[in-house]
């Protein structure tokens, strides 16, 4: 598997000197000191938060693979991990991760064991994925938005005027988007339903096809900042409710390593509240990574701030309440959704697919313990 590091030269503000400090510690830790001996074993190098104990363990979960199934989005669950590896935040806790950007599967790598982290959409993509694989675990909910919306050409007034046209989709037709034209009373099978390849959606404005399933964060906002005219159906507007961004992990890595897991969980949601807190700072970094990366042609800044004006609400108005925190509660619309529109014969328990307390127990009150309680 290629693993695409993004580890670059420059940090931002406090996480710049920790960084700096670690990396010149880890390196004198490495060689005899000035006297000639070696550095005392069980150290902790300067810039590390964490005492010598908890180092040495985080450090036995060997190295953690993160994989971005969307690239340099500026999404929770997403950029959060981008920025807690280049503001130093996971080598603060001698976390070793490595970031696979390139959009790969992320939940096959994951449930195979390959990688350990991945971000998926919503609750809905979990379920579909925890139907064909029992080693995948949710651990953290980033909102309780749907992230999808219907975006349709402005001749089309309302869903129920979809009937006798056509609707586009990506990978698949969401159980949300399902329940939404289920609510509207649209007769599905009068329904064109085409699946996209070409993420412009101008081709909605340009009339090639009627409407699209995507993201209200992103082709939305493209078509706003473009100034085109065209229609927006929102799962609220027709009653549908959901969930926005879900953290999986590997259940055996988070079986045999709780500690490091919640770890890597405390370094991307410090990053996160980071983000919410510096939002120029933040965008600033990931546009750049993203560039470094070749990808900041997908990924320009002013996209990433479109995306992130929408998202971050999302992340704020959470009824979880503190970032990432979930409950059954939160997936429970969602997981009846699915059993009626997903095409899957059992759905799993829901204490079979999530884990409530590793990020709620982050938590003293309000505040994220950083870097530990």
């Amino acid at each position: 598997m290629a693993i695409v590091s993004t580890r670059r030269a420059r940090h931002i503000g406090a996480g710049a000197l920790a960084l700096a400090a670690l990396t010149a510690s880890l390196t004198a830790c490495s060689a005899s000191d000035s006297n000639g001996s070696d550095a005392a074993e069980g150290d902790v190098p300067d810039g590390v938060l964490v005492d010598a104990s908890t180092c040495e363990r985080n450090r036995d979960a060997g190295t953690i693979v993160y994989v971005s199934g969307y690239g340099y989005s500026a999404s929770a669950g997403q950029m959060d991990v981008f920025l807690a590896d280049d503001l130093g935040y996971f080598e603060a806790l001698c976390l070793d991760v490595e970031i696979n950007a390139s959009g790969a599967n992320g939940q096959q790598l994951v449930g195979s064991g390959q990688a350990q982290f991945t971000a998926l959409g919503s609750a809905s993509d979990v379920v579909l994925a925890a139907a064909n694989n029992d080693n995948l675990v949710a651990v953290a909910t980033y909102g309780t938005e749907p992230p999808f919306s219907i975006f349709a050409n402005e001749k089309i007034e309302s869903l129920k005027d979809l009937e006798g046209g056509s609707l586009g989709y990506f990978i698949n037709l969401t159980p949300i988007a399902s329940a939404m034209l289920d609510a509207a009373d649209v007769d599905s099978s009068e329904v064109d339903m085409i699946k996209m390849t070409n993420y412009d959606p101008t081709v909605v404005t340009r009339g090639q096809v009627d409407a699209i399933v995507g993201y209200a964060s992103n082709q939305p906002q493209t078509l706003r900042a473009m100034d085109e005219s065209f229609t927006e159906f929102l799962p609220a507007d027709v009653g549908v409710s959901g969930t926005y961004n879900v953290m999986e992990a590997n259940g055996e890595f988070l079986r045999e390593h709780p500690e490091a897991a919640a770890d890597f969980m405390r370094a991307s949601l410090h990053a996160l509240q980071y983000c919410l807190d510096e939002e120029d700072d933040c965008l600033d970094t990931l546009a750049e990574m993203a560039k470094d990366a070749n990808q900041g042609d997908a990924f320009p800044r002013e996209q990433l701030a479109r995306t992130w004006a929408v998202e971050s609400e999302w992340v704020r108005n959470s009824a979880g309440g503190n970032p990432g925190v979930h409950t059954h509660a939160m997936w429970e619309p969602e997981l009846e959704i699915v059993a009626k529109y997903g095409d899957i014969s059992e759905i799993p328990a829901l204490e079979d697919m999530m884990d409530v307390d590793l990020v709620a127990d982050l938590y003293d009150g309000d505040e994220l313990a950083w870097p530990a309680s």
